[in-house]
């Protein structure tokens, strides 16, 4: 039945090709995120550069934070202050880093978002939720 309709809006030119909607999409989630500064706490460092890809393809800034591994858990009371929100993989993460990010975001009333797992598509999932949160509220 999908078919049948896709191929009837086809025809009439009502069907917008993959690359275009995805452009739509992009173009529409940039300017709701635009200007945005997200700190990401944990996670794995070989994919920092992608998430920060991801996080650009939205028009916003992805800070990184690695969760104490190597960097001190304190950096974090003085990153908090000048980002929008924060994104913690519950997977990938210290208590100890984790507990000074609530902590932290509750003291400077930031969002704090726990993203099941470090994986790209579940800090993508959490951003498209922001972009929608904010349409809504448009």
């Amino acid at each position: 039945m999908r078919g049948k309709r896709h191929h009837n809006a086809a025809k009439n030119g009502k069907v917008r090709s993959g690359s275009e909607r995805v452009e739509v999409c992009e173009e529409a989630a940039k300017a709701t995120l635009e200007g945005r500064s997200f700190l990401y706490v944990g996670g794995r460092d070989c994919q920092v550069a992608h998430l920060r890809e991801i996080v650009s393809s939205f028009g916003a800034e992805l800070l990184h934070h690695d969760g104490g591994l190597r960097e001190a858990v304190s950096r974090i009371d003085r990153v908090l202050p000048s980002v929008d929100c924060v994104f913690c993989p519950i997977d990938c993460i210290s208590h100890d880093a984790c507990l000074r990010v609530k902590t932290g975001c509750k003291k400077w009333g930031k969002a704090f978002v726990p993203l099941r797992n470090g994986s790209k598509s579940s800090l993508e999932r959490a951003l498209q939720d922001l972009t929608n949160s904010r349409n809504d509220l448009a």
